[in-house]
């Protein structure tokens, strides 16, 4: 059996994330309000997202940039349960916390801080568990 070729440093071994939705317009405001960022809808037949943002030319250059989308299917529902995502809630976590519960959303672990930075879980509009992150 041949061994997969050892991963570069510059490359993120999460590439891509879906956070499953049951109101997807509920669920873009919310992440649009707690981050300050403006999502692209797409609607393809049964599948509809919203996708975070990101930089074509940096995902099209190189493996292992991440980013995500906010996913409505019948393949997928919410969940509290399952694997952690932590978003990125540069450049001071507090200012994403502070938007949380007026989005809709709760807080169910706040503002810890670790070695490399501040971590916090909150459940979203959505009913999903989902970690921030952010070095302030």
């Amino acid at each position: 059996m041949q061994k997969l070729k050892k991963i570069d440093t510059q490359t993120n071994i999460l590439t891509w994330f879906e956070i499953p939705v049951s109101d997807l317009n509920r669920a873009k405001l919310f992440y649009e309000t707690i981050l300050d960022i403006e999502m692209t809808l797409r609607i393809d037949g049964e599948n509809e997202g919203a996708f975070f943002p990101y930089n074509p030319k940096v995902m099209q250059a190189t493996s292992g940039r991440v980013t995500g989308v906010l996913s409505k299917s019948n393949r997928n529902s919410p969940s509290s349960n399952g694997t952690m995502v932590y978003i990125n809630a540069s450049p001071e976590i507090q200012l994403v916390l502070d938007k949380v519960e007026i989005a809709g959303g709760k807080i169910v672990v706040p503002k810890t801080g670790l070695p490399f930075g501040f971590i916090a879980v909150i459940i979203d509009s959505e009913g999903n568990r989902i970690g921030l992150h952010a070095e302030k």
